[in-house]
């Protein structure tokens, strides 16, 4: 298979096989798990590997005009930008810049907190001068034997803030109700709580903040998001390149940046990010836009992030864009290339090379067959020849891992024995790869 990669490269296409992997991972939904859906939005969804085809991928290192990208700076000063150019036309949309009024308040400029093993810190990131109008909540964790700046994850979170820690010394905030279009006191978890002590003990700090601080994540919520505040008066509709809910998340999580770079307590150089499904397409997004990022996890990100759409094979491009789904979370541009992925001038393995020379780990699960991990895998196989070009390691080899099998050069890729989402110890293998590829001091 790398040799195919390799060999089509040259030709300027890369075509990949549903079959041609030597081996699967255990793909069996687990007893106790739902089945997967047949059919979404009236359109069918195919499972089945020998369903999914042959497909042909665009070769990342080929310019527009065919011509070959030969070496590195070519790549990140004239190729690069094509590509991020296609994503922001044709699927997530085209986001503003930094907001001229952008101002911080540190409100909790550093308490001992966990039982002494943080110090926490809590700031109000407001994105208008007047300071009346979108901010975000952020909370972060910073090793308490910390004698210099540290490294971060960012980690873009479901729920409120003070769902994502145990720490009652956290600002409560409220979240979004998509009945009322209000925001109301907190009822859940998302997906879950942030082992921060694991990324603690590896002296790596930890932050967070509710993505719904920026953008709701339903249609009716259009008009209390950050996209509204830069639409423009009295548009009908937005514009087929129009900034989507995820381009927002992304757009976000820079403005998190923004402010570490403001924080002698953070190494700003070394801030990974993470988010989990449609929060895993958005970190996908932000680190291929904002080269500020050092390193990137993206969990379960599936269609419409790392899984490739030329791929039939679980949700689709069709099945997001459908009308009462998520057509609002990328550009109404993205909705077209529904049903004929393979017309479109971009693809998974694109997005993925947009990370690189920067670290990537794709997690995925082995019964997620909804998120497609195989066709997670398939795309970093065939992003890997820029990972090269650029002098990091790709993954390889082009056999698909069993579950618990960690892959963890720059390009990574880990799959867990469960479904869509983190289990327990996904956490211990994010610290280990940050470990790796941030080069903490424990």
């Amino acid at each position: 298979m790398l040799a195919m990669i390799k060999s089509c490269s040259i030709a300027g296409l890369l075509t990949l096989s549903a079959l041609a992997l030597h081996a699967q991972a255990p793909a069996t939904p687990q007893a106790t798990a739902a089945p997967p859906p047949s059919v979404v939005a009236g359109i069918p969804v195919n499972y089945d590997e020998a369903k999914t085809g042959t497909y042909t991928l665009l070769d990342p290192l080929k310019f527009d005009d065919g011509k070959p990208v030969k070496t590195a700076k070519d790549w990140m000063e004239k190729r690069r930008p094509q590509i991020v150019a296609l994503f922001e036309s044709q699927q997530y949309g085209k986001a503003p810049g930094r907001p001229a009024g952008e101002s911080f308040d540190v409100y909790d400029k550093g308490t001992l907190a966990l039982d002494g093993k943080a110090i926490r810190k809590q700031v109000t990131i407001y994105l208008s001068g007047d300071k009346q109008g979108q901010s975000i909540e952020l909370v972060m964790y910073l090793p308490a034997a910390a004698k210099k700046a540290v490294p971060m994850l960012l980690s873009i979170n479901f729920g409120a803030v003070q769902s994502a820690v145990d720490d009652p010394g956290i600002k409560p905030e409220t979240v979004w109700d998509p009945k009322t279009n209000t925001r109301i006191a907190p009822s859940g978890r998302g997906f879950g709580k942030i082992n921060i002590a694991a990324f603690l003990d590896a002296g790596i700090g930890v932050a967070t903040f509710y993505y719904g601080d920026v953008d709701p994540d339903y249609l009716d919520g259009f008009s209390n998001g950050i996209r509204a505040k830069y639409s423009k008066a009295g548009q009908a509709e937005r514009a087929g390149d129009d900034w989507g809910g995820i381009a927002a998340w992304a757009w976000g999580m820079s403005r998190v940046q923004d402010y570490f770079e403001t924080d002698k307590s953070v190494d700003a150089k070394r801030v990974a990010i993470h988010g989990v499904s449609r929060l895993g397409k958005t970190v996908m997004w932000a680190g291929a836009h904002d080269q500020r990022f050092a390193a990137v996890i993206a969990s379960c990100s599936g269609e419409g992030g790392a899984a490739l759409s030329a791929r039939d094979y679980g949700e689709t491009v069709a099945h997001l864009t459908a009308a009462g789904r998520y057509p609002y979370q990328f550009a109404a541009n993205y909705g077209k290339w529904g049903g004929f992925p393979d017309k479109a001038p971009m693809d998974a393995n694109m997005l993925v090379a947009l990370i690189a020379p920067r670290p990537l780990l794709l997690q995925t699960g082995t019964t997620d067959v909804w998120s497609d991990p195989k066709g997670e895998f398939l795309a970093a196989v065939a992003a890997g020849p820029v990972y090269k070009l650029l002098g990091k390691q790709d993954l390889g080899t082009d056999v698909w891992p069993a579950a618990k099998v960690p892959i963890f050069h720059d390009l990574g890729y880990y799959m867990h024995d469960g479904g869509h989402g983190m289990v327990p110890g996904d956490w211990d293998v994010y610290v280990e790869f940050l470990k790796m590829h941030l080069h903490s001091e424990r």
